[in-house]
């Protein structure tokens, strides 16, 4: 990282639409304009930007999902070993809970892979 006190000024003229362009990048970015030249000059922008607020809120959202989802499995859970106690328990109904089980647990699988990844480009930029 480059240090030290910023003494250099520069100045650029941009068309509307090359403004409007910049003003599109800064907003999905999340960075103020100054931090967005910087960083797209020197060459330490990643080639995806990510709006932290946005992320945030989107993962707020995947997170509340997966604590309904998690309450959700436990109810059947807890129905199912009722049925089971009284000899009701239907096997279709259970191997059809293992399937859906199994591809729940393959999503969740698949989004921590794209969160970690999500985290590495964060950290890397």
């Amino acid at each position: 990282m480059l240090t030290g006190k910023r003494t250099h000024i520069i100045k650029a003229k941009l068309t509307d639409d090359e403004f409007k362009a910049l003003l599109e990048i800064q907003k999905t970015s999340g960075l103020n304009r100054m931090e967005l030249i910087r960083r797209r000059v020197l060459g330490k922008m990643a080639s995806t930007t990510i709006n932290i607020s946005e992320l945030l809120n989107a993962l707020n959202a995947i997170g509340s999902e997966l604590g309904r989802a998690g309450n959700n499995i436990n109810q059947l859970a807890k129905h199912a070993n009722t049925l089971n106690k009284q000899e009701r328990l239907n096997e279709h109904i259970v191997v059809d809970f293992n399937n859906l089980f199994s591809t729940y647990i393959h999503s969740q699988q698949e989004l921590e892979k794209i969160l970690r990844h999500i985290l590495r480009a964060m950290k890397s930029t």
